[in-house]
């Protein structure tokens, strides 16, 4: 019997974690049934190497984008370079990008410039964000609400489902249907299978099922019972099932529920 079928959203198979066994990764990923794998950009040239992942393995597909922490040198050239990016078949999302007042690795203004860039790229473009909020809740709804209310309508972006996900997702009820009602979806990652993370569990609890998208954000955010090893996509199969657990809903349902929602949020191609 086939394994249901899962979508790890947010990964970042770049990375050199992966250097010695990534071909091995990827087939871990297959064997526990996921179809898709999202890999991440930061800058330019890990977009570009998110995209040369893609080209290699046929589960891969590509986020391109300039992170938060990787934007204090930003320069108006390398928005061109991921436009230019973008255009890649394989390439489904902008991301990822956002605001992150943890490290404090760029100033806030610089970030929410950079933000402010790339969301009106991907709305020229059609393609979703993926959004990084790092203990920086207010000033990204700030962003956002402005951007739904006064750049998103009209373009080819506003056709598509939902603009955009807030990955690994660490706000409250109230965010959460903030987000939602401005048409969004939420990530959820290792996190929440972790034995000390009640609250996170409540939220989680009520959400919408169908609002959803499963990730791992391997190599990091290694779900229960592995913590403190490398985390890598074939371990969203932990989040499902603690989903599945919190929602008391089968396994199969939680997995075929959150990956239709996946496929419609990247428009992968249905297999």
């Amino acid at each position: 019997m086939l394994a249901p079928a899962l979508i790890d959203s947010h990964c970042h198979l770049d990375l050199p974690h992966f250097d010695e066994d990534r071909d091995e990764v990827v087939a871990r990923a297959r064997e526990a049934g996921l179809i898709a794998m999202i890999t991440q950009g930061v800058d330019v040239h890990s977009s570009r190497q998110a995209i040369a992942l893609a080209d290699r393995y046929p589960e891969v597909y590509a986020a391109v984008g300039i992170h938060p922490n990787d934007c204090a040198d930003f320069h108006p050239a390398m928005l061109d370079e991921i436009r230019a990016l973008a255009a890649h078949a394989k390439v489904v999302a902008i991301g990822e990008i956002g605001l992150d007042d943890y490290w404090r690795i760029a100033p806030m203004d610089q970030q929410i410039r950079v933000l402010r860039l790339q969301l009106d790229l991907a709305a020229e473009l059609g393609l979703p964000v993926i959004l990084h909020d790092r203990e920086t809740h207010q000033p990204m709804m700030a962003e956002l609400r402005a951007w739904v209310k006064d750049r998103l309508p009209g373009t080819p972006l506003a056709q598509r489902p939902w603009p955009g996900v807030l990955h690994s997702f660490s706000g409250d009820l109230a965010m959460a249907q903030e987000a939602y009602d401005l048409g969004f979806t939420l990530g959820l990652a290792g996190p929440v299978t972790f034995k000390n993370a009640r609250d996170l569990q409540a939220l989680a609890a009520r959400l919408d099922p169908d609002r959803l998208l499963l990730e791992t954000d391997s190599p990091y955010l290694t779900p229960h019972p592995y913590r403190g090893r490398r985390n890598e996509p074939a371990r969203v199969k932990l989040v499902a099932e603690k989903l599945a657990e919190l929602w008391d809903m089968p396994f199969a349902e939680v997995a075929a529920r959150t990956t239709a929602t996946t496929r419609t949020f990247f428009d992968l191609p249905v297999s």
